[in-house]
């Protein structure tokens, strides 16, 4: 608690831990989402590399815990069908990671304002694209963006989901494989951020600390999955992410 308290105060932390529940509640209903509310509502009152140091273990902890619920054979059938997207992005990944400590502040906040904001707003619009079968070009393209804003911010949702959405990905799939994504993205995002320094012994407490709440508020939002109107609560956390984007946006330009 001591070491937390040296990096924050206690109603910052207090904060994070409600942001954390929220997030993993998000997660739980909708497969998607964890690190870009960790990161939008974390970096509004913390420096931007220790909110991403934050979400790293609540991130490979609960998409760990999606891929793997129906089974390992499930979750390797997922490695084997989208391993383009996920060897791309890997590689994307760790290189990208390594200019977190170097960018400045105000670029940082616009490469994930952006993205966030762009995804809600498209969605929100109904604007999908289609794609009538899997192609490896395409595939590679969307990895290689995942992985690279992926490095700098800890999201890589909002193209994985656009792409998972292009393919009318079966919803039970969709759940197995962004899963397994994001959890080996999650995975390689923590060796990232062990060699660029952002998750090191001071970091490392806040992110096991943002872990109980995080799998707390997902086992709740699993348990109300099948009892609340999916359509109608995901537009409402399109617009909470599109109103986050925005303000990153905001502070990326103004400070």
């Amino acid at each position: 608690m001591t070491s937390l308290l040296a990096l924050m105060s206690p109603l910052d932390l207090a904060a994070a831990v409600a942001i954390a529940t929220l997030a993993g509640l998000i997660k739980g209903m909708v497969g998607f989402a964890m690190p870009m509310i960790l990161i939008s509502g974390l970096s509004t009152f913390l420096a931007p590399d220790l909110a991403l140091a934050g979400l790293i273990l609540p991130t490979v902890v609960t998409n760990g815990m999606q891929a793997l619920r129906q089974g390992g054979r499930a979750a390797m059938a997922s490695v084997q069908q989208f391993r383009v997207f996920l060897l791309v992005g890997l590689v994307f990944l760790l290189a990208s990671a390594q200019l977190v400590t170097s960018l400045p502040t105000s670029v940082f906040l616009l490469v994930l304002g952006i993205p966030v904001a762009g995804f809600a707003l498209m969605q929100l619009a109904g604007l999908r694209f289609h794609l009538s079968a899997p192609s490896v070009r395409i595939e590679a393209a969307v990895g290689a963006f995942a992985g690279f804003i992926g490095g700098l911010s800890g999201v890589w949702g909002p193209p994985t989901v656009a792409y998972l959405t292009a393919l009318d990905t079966p919803k039970a799939d969709q759940m197995r494989v962004q899963g397994v994504i994001y959890g080996l993205g999650a995975v390689a995002l923590f060796a990232a951020h062990v060699g660029s320094g952002v998750l090191r012994a001071e970091t490392l407490p806040f992110s096991v600390a943002m872990l109980a709440p995080a799998i707390c508020g997902m086992w709740v939002g699993q348990k109300l999955h099948d009892r609340v109107d999916q359509v109608t609560f995901r537009r409402a956390t399109l617009a909470v992410l599109l109103l986050a984007g925005i303000n990153l946006v905001r502070r990326g330009l103004l400070g």
